[in-house]
């Protein structure tokens, strides 16, 4: 479904356009034609195709889908792949947006989330002196609305990240909570697939030859890839401490039955004592002189009784009990 399709000159919208005028305008000097698209369908596709001359591996990648965040260079035209990650529940779905920029033109496809750019647009248009430099400004602009939706992931995990380490500490069950920081790994796992193949991608856009669409804009591009870095740096911080926090868990769990064996090691110990001394005077000796004196039964009760409180004296105060 085309959502817009524009005709801009000198940083300024001329005015919406049918599919079937784009030609018309991409000949114009100084002018660039923006459209964009939600879920293209194989004959939309085709058509931007034909109207843009787009190349037909980009056309193929973006036709399939499910590609790897990407920048590719075909002559003077870019192909890029952008990943958005949007928390839902207990996982990390991905949307793709997929943008081909060129001289006079730009063409943006995204699947899998209702999240459109209509900022983007407003926000360019918005600063004509900016939107003066085409196609490389709007490409900049897409992808700084898609770095920029990293940072509140990153933060949700996080929090997700601070709650976890209180329950590890408050008793809670180990099980569940070695399940949810596996969870928690696999989506900051999600977010660095996203993230990382973009920060070289990025690079090549304002270091070195830079491609001729984004000449004049490479400082907003090295913007981005430094809040791609510092995304990249808070993922490393992120899975290290998921990774202690695993440890911690685990060493909790021992802890917790390192606890259970001392207290049933305890109860062994108290049961042991009446059990040696009610097996010697059950073992049924003739010849056993104590059997003869009455009060000897009560007598052993009482050291029984005696015993037993001594050694549970000594097991509280060791705290095995």
């Amino acid at each position: 479904m085309i959502v817009n399709c524009v005709a801009y000159q000198d940083g300024r919208k001329l005015a919406d356009i049918k599919v079937e005028e784009i030609g018309e305008y991409v000949k114009r000097p100084e002018c660039f034609v923006w459209v964009a698209i939600k879920d293209p369908t194989d004959a939309e596709l085709e058509a931007m195709s034909r109207e843009f001359d787009l190349h037909p591996l980009a056309v193929e990648d973006a036709r399939n889908g499910h590609q790897r965040p990407k920048v590719e260079e075909y002559g003077d035209s870019l192909f890029t792949v952008l990943h958005i990650v949007e928390l839902k529940g207990d996982e990390a779905e991905v949307a793709e947006v997929d943008v081909f920029t060129g001289p006079n033109y730009v063409l943006s496809l995204r699947r899998g989330t209702e999240h459109g750019f209509a900022a983007v647009r407003e926000r360019t248009e918005r600063e004509p002196e900016m939107l003066r430099h085409g196609s490389g400004f709007v490409l900049y602009a897409l992808m700084d609305n898609v770095v920029d939706r990293y940072f509140p992931v990153l933060d949700a995990l996080e929090v997700e990240l601070e709650k976890l380490e209180e329950r590890i500490f408050a008793g809670g069950s180990p099980k569940a909570i070695v399940e949810e920081l596996y969870t928690l790994k696999h989506k900051v796992t999600v977010l660095r697939h996203a993230v990382d193949p973009l920060i070289e991608a990025t690079h090549r856009l304002y270091g070195g030859r830079v491609p001729q669409v984004c000449v004049g804009t490479q400082e907003y591009f090295r913007d981005v890839h430094d809040h791609l870095v510092g995304v990249s740096q808070g993922l490393d911080g992120l899975r290290d401490t998921v990774a202690t926090a695993m440890t911690v868990n685990l060493a909790m769990i021992t802890l917790t039955e390192n606890e259970v064996t001392k207290r049933l090691a305890s109860y062994a110990a108290l049961v042991a004592v009446p059990t040696m001394i009610a097996g010697i005077y059950g073992m049924n000796f003739k010849y056993m002189p104590e059997l003869e004196i009455p009060w000897m039964y009560p007598l052993v009760l009482v050291i029984m009784a005696v015993l037993d409180l001594w050694i549970f004296g000594r097991l509280k105060r060791a705290g095995w009990i």
